[in-house]
């Protein structure tokens, strides 16, 4: 069946974990075997072969570079211009991996549409291009807001304004207090250009900020919920109703603090705390329970988003092991129409939505 996720950090992974997505993730782990700057070396699970193989046929791929001011203890760029620089360097990526065949920017109804039918219909050959739709997860690289329309015009179509901490434009994770002018006036552009407001990471003084401002297209491309996980990351039921309301699709992630309660960073394991595939669905059923229907719930899963391995489900390998959803979802009673919801649907309804009124 065709999956659709909703967020993918790969070019984070392609130029700051330096890992060639080009290769099988056994042959990327190999090569990390005696690396430990990062607690998920040799613990991949994503690269565009593994894509291919569990038939992903289109991503949400990010752009993502932090600010950091001064008295913020988060990792991140000292200036707005270096993180912009950064975000340019993972869109070069991306720009070498369509010339080489690995990838096929979507950008449109157009684009969306041929794609599809290539992708399925065996139109490509042997090694089909990934299928990808380019978001910036935290606003801060956009310098100011004329970059807004620099950006569009190489293909960004989506926007989450926060990540962790405070942002430029947009408190994240972790952080409180509502937008800012500059954010205020950011949503205002993306309404102007069209774009997609990703609610994920928002605060929740931010959140509800910009559910009054912005009137365009709304998504949480990787979230779950606080009724199952207490913590601000998570969104509230009233969040989760808000969204549903505003025909926002929520994509459920695969970071495993975020799936069960308790988790503490460097010391719990998915096997000691009973984190597997089917934990997700718990969170994707509550959202279904809130809607009343399963045209709100899709995949956002977040894998190899700075966690590997040791931090996700313990029945996943690869994001191949994505394909192991339909029948868990067969099992928890959901119809074969509420699977294709779940696994590509929802994505495709919405993106056709917003890309026919835009």
């Amino acid at each position: 069946m065709l999956i659709i996720d909703a967020h993918l950090d790969l070019a984070m992974n392609a130029m700051e974990w330096n890992r060639d997505l080009r290769l099988h993730v056994v042959d990327i782990n190999a090569r990390e075997q005696n690396l430990t700057d990062k607690p998920d070396r040799g613990k991949s699970t994503t690269s565009l072969a593994e894509l291919r193989k569990g038939n992903i046929g289109l991503v949400v791929a990010t752009q993502i570079a932090r600010f950091v001011a001064q008295s913020n203890s988060l990792p991140g760029w000292h200036s707005p211009q270096q993180a912009w620089a950064q975000t340019q360097a993972q869109l070069a990526w991306y720009k070498a991996m369509e010339a080489e065949g690995e990838m096929f920017q979507v950008s449109d109804l157009s684009t969306l549409e041929k794609h599809l039918d290539a992708w399925t219909n065996e139109k490509y050959g042997e090694k089909k291009p990934v299928g990808y739709l380019l978001s910036l997860e935290g606003a801060d690289s956009i310098v100011h807001l004329s970059y807004l329309e620099k950006a569009y015009a190489y293909g960004l179509r989506a926007i989450g304004p926060a990540h962790y901490g405070p942002g430029r434009y947009a408190n994240g994770t972790d952080a409180t207090g509502k937008l800012n002018e500059n954010g205020k006036e950011l949503l205002k552009e993306m309404d102007r250009l069209h774009m997609i407001l990703d609610a994920t990471h928002l605060c929740d003084d931010a959140f509800w900020d910009a559910m009054k401002i912005f009137r365009g297209p709304i998504w949480a491309s990787h979230n779950n919920c606080r009724h199952l996980v207490n913590h601000n990351r998570q969104f509230s039921d009233e969040q989760i109703r808000e969204l549903i309301a505003r025909g926002a699709v929520i994509g459920g992630a695969m970071d495993a603090w975020m799936m069960v309660p308790g988790w503490i960073r460097g010391q719990s394991t998915p096997q000691q705390m009973n984190c597997k595939l089917e934990t997700l669905i718990d969170h994707l059923d509550h959202i279904c329970q809130l809607a009343g229907n399963s045209l709100h719930i899709g995949i956002g899963s977040d894998l190899d988003g700075a966690f590997g391995r040791e931090q996700c489900p313990y029945d996943l390998e690869t994001i191949a092991d994505l394909q192991k959803f339909p029948a868990l979802l067969r099992k928890r009673g959901y119809r074969e129409s509420d699977i294709e919801n779940v696994m590509h649907g929802n994505w495709l309804k919405f993106l056709r939505g917003a890309w026919s009124r835009g």
